[in-house]
């Protein structure tokens, strides 16, 4: 056989491995939500304090974009955070810090790159944000993130 009816021959064996070792991209981008108050602190306290995150969370790049406001604290936030892991009612440590000191303005925004125990968490409605004041140091104003 010559090379010239060979060569194309060749040339679809070797697209056809190609192609076979591509793989599907199966990313998505998952929006997330949180309605912080202060009965939702634990404890709860008796603050007017409300807030609101949204968020969206890239599985491809695993980043967490985020956006958020609140208003009638007891006195100025003195910090933000996302917190986890926990289940409604329950507290747990620092995950991501959103911010602190003169930085704690409202609205807010900002965004992480997590590991993959912090999204499987994120994702399983095992974190929560709060916001805490002078008054409130634990936190004031609180709220489970969902989808």
């Amino acid at each position: 056989m010559s090379s010239y009816y060979l060569r194309p021959a060749l040339a679809a064996i070797a697209c056809a491995a190609a192609i076979s070792f591509v793989t599907p991209s199966f990313a998505e981008v998952v929006h997330l939500k949180a309605e912080m108050s202060a009965k939702n602190e634990v404890p709860p306290n008796s603050g007017n304090g409300k807030g609101e995150v949204t968020a969206t969370y890239d599985t491809a790049t695993k980043k967490l974009t985020y956006k958020g406001t609140y208003s009638d604290l007891s006195g100025p936030a003195t910090a933000a955070h996302f917190h986890g892991p926990a289940a409604p009612g329950k507290n747990a440590g620092v995950q991501i810090p959103i911010f602190a000191g003169a930085a704690a303005k409202s609205p807010f925004e900002g965004s992480a790159t997590l590991t993959d125990a912090q999204a499987q968490q994120l994702l399983g409605g095992q974190w929560y944000v709060n916001i805490h004041t002078a008054a409130n140091k634990g936190g004031e104003i609180r709220g489970q993130v969902t989808k």
